[in-house]
This record gives structure tokens, sequence and C-alpha cells, in this order.
């Protein structure tokens, strides 16, 4: 095992940024389980009236968004994003 400076800023983003992604991949699983399950008592239960859809519907809309949070956004608002806001901040300060 690699020997980590655990203390190190890069260590902590770096921890946070697996710990987001192994978040949004438990949600996802949870979210597959359940709804199979829902699925199978909907099919077991009222087989000609179809609602199994509604709350999968529901709960992809919030696991699309936390995807994109965890995925896309890190690029858009990430480090790189924060460090120029700061800069451009700390350069109108001077002026």
């Amino acid at each position: 095992m690699t020997n980590f400076d655990k203390e190190s800023e890069e260590y902590k983003r770096a921890k946070m940024r697996v710990d987001e992604i192994r978040g949004f991949w438990s949600h996802f699983a949870v979210y597959i389980i359940v709804n199979i399950g829902i699925f199978i008592i909907n099919m077991l239960t009222t087989p000609h009236h179809l609602w199994f859809y509604w709350p999968m519907l529901g709960w992809g809309i919030g696991l699309l968004a936390h995807g994109f949070h965890v995925f896309c956004a890190q690029g858009i608002f990430g480090k790189d994003w924060e460090d120029r806001q700061i800069k451009k901040h700390m350069d109108k300060k001077d002026q």
C-alpha cells in the first residue's frame, strides 16, 4: 500500500472526490434494486394498472441530478473554476 500524506490538501480533495463517486454508485445500485422490487410488486398486485414507472421517474430525476453534480458540475464549477474566481476577486481588490 502506498503511504500518502493524509493531512495534505491534495489528499483531502482526492478523498472527497472518491467519496462523491462512491456515493453516486451506491445511490445508483439502490435505485436499481428498489425499482426492481417496485416493478415486481406492481406486477404481482395490480398487473392491469401499471404505476411502477412513477416512482422510477421521480427518483430517476434525482439520480440524474446527483450524477450531474458528481460527474459534470465538477468540470464546470471544479477546483480550477474556484481558483480562477478567487484570483479574479483578489485582483479586483487590488484595483
